[in-house]
């Protein structure tokens, strides 16, 4: 069993960084239940990892008979996750002040792009406009090009549901201590500028220029943390920072000398980009995993996630599993004595509803009377 054993959290129906967040509290113990509409999509249907591990309740907040209903389920609830914007949950009559009257040591942890407060609280938005706020997204990409979207890691993912599984085991934690719940404003625009803190650092000490892209250490300019192209049109990726991991890839590459012994002039980076890059084409990708890969040139081939399950690295650490045919990241981080695991697939829609009620202490005519409503599905 997972370290979350015998914590119960409701995870409001969401996209993103919520799920995510619910998820992984699913697959380190926590009983997840999703109160879902009753004309949702399926998650089971759409193969939705996010899904897996949690209960599917459907559940009608527009009734009064819902509301009430949800209200006695944080009774018996550790945590709460609304991914709905602010205001939201006020108007349904589940804000926190109701659902913390009936649980006062519930955590009630509210997921959103611009968060609780401030001038862009209640405006619509997506991972790239929060990173653009925060310097996250202009870094990245190349130089005199525009910025290039990271996927949605940074905002959702990163700096949303992360965050967010951060915030609730701190706040379970300190709950035990004080026998008083709290809520949590998780905003992703938080998140983003968290994870840009070392470059905060870095600028301070003139060691960042944060005016352009492709021009420091990290984001490509140096020509020994890049990618490159390959004979075979595929890519290899190279991280040799420190002097000792330099000089292995200068052994294993048989970089000359005369072009490649001053690692750290920056004035001359874009030629030895250049210069490095016509090494790099001769050889193709398995060729340069044969020499470089396990050294310590800092070295990966650049793959595709539906590649990555089947590096043998991956293969050996277990980083992916099968649920339900899809082919998934295993849970993480990993315990050594109460290891995190995947209960089951997503579930249809509603289909944890009667049980999920009955074990939360709903008598069988109760159950029976909601449905009768319209009220659960």
């Amino acid at each position: 069993m997972g370290p979350l054993n015998g914590f119960t959290v409701i995870e409001l129906a969401g996209i993103g960084p919520a799920p995510m967040g619910g998820m992984m509290l699913a697959d380190m113990g926590a009983e997840v239940i999703r109160i879902e509409r009753a004309n949702a999509a399926d998650l089971k249907q759409l193969k939705d990892v996010s899904a897996r591990g949690k209960k599917s309740v459907v559940l009608n907040l527009k009734q009064a008979e819902g509301v009430e209903t949800l209200l006695r389920m944080v009774e018996n609830a550790d945590v709460v996750i609304d991914p709905y914007r602010p205001g939201v949950c006020e108007k349904l009559g589940i804000g926190p002040d109701a659902c913390m009257a009936r649980n006062p040591r519930l955590v009630f942890a509210r997921m959103t792009g611009w968060g609780q407060d401030g001038p862009l609280a209640r405006a619509a938005g997506h991972d790239i406009n929060y990173i653009s706020l925060t310097g996250a997204l202009f870094a990245t990409g190349r130089r005199n090009e525009k910025p290039v979207p990271p996927l949605n890691l940074v905002g959702d993912m990163g700096g949303g549901g992360m965050l967010l599984v951060n915030g609730v085991l701190a706040a379970l934690l300190e709950a035990a201590n004080s026998g008083k719940g709290q809520v949590i404003d998780v905003a992703m625009v938080d998140g983003a500028a968290q994870l840009m803190w070392m470059f905060h650092g870095f600028e301070a000490v003139g060691a960042w220029d944060a005016s352009q892209r492709e021009a420091n250490l990290l984001d490509g300019a140096a020509h020994f943390y890049d990618t490159y192209e390959c004979a075979d049109g595929r890519y290899i990726s190279l991280g040799s920072i420190e002097p000792q991991f330099y000089a292995l890839l200068m052994q294993l590459a048989e970089l000359p000398e005369a072009d490649f012994a001053n690692q750290h002039d920056a004035a001359r980076w874009p030629e030895m980009t250049e210069k490095l890059a016509a090494i790099i084409k001769q050889k193709t990708q398995a060729e340069w995993c044969e020499l470089m890969e396990g050294t310590d040139v800092c070295f990966a081939p650049v793959l595709s996630f539906t590649e990555a399950p089947s590096h043998p690295a991956n293969v050996a650490r277990n980083t992916y599993i099968e649920v339900d045919g899809v082919t998934q990241p295993a849970p993480a981080p990993r315990f050594s004595r109460t290891p995190s695991s995947v209960a089951h697939g997503p579930r249809a829609l509603g289909e944890d509803t009667a049980a999920t009620l009955a074990a939360m202490g709903f008598a069988e005519s109760e159950i029976r009377a909601l449905r009768d409503a319209g009220t659960i599905g």
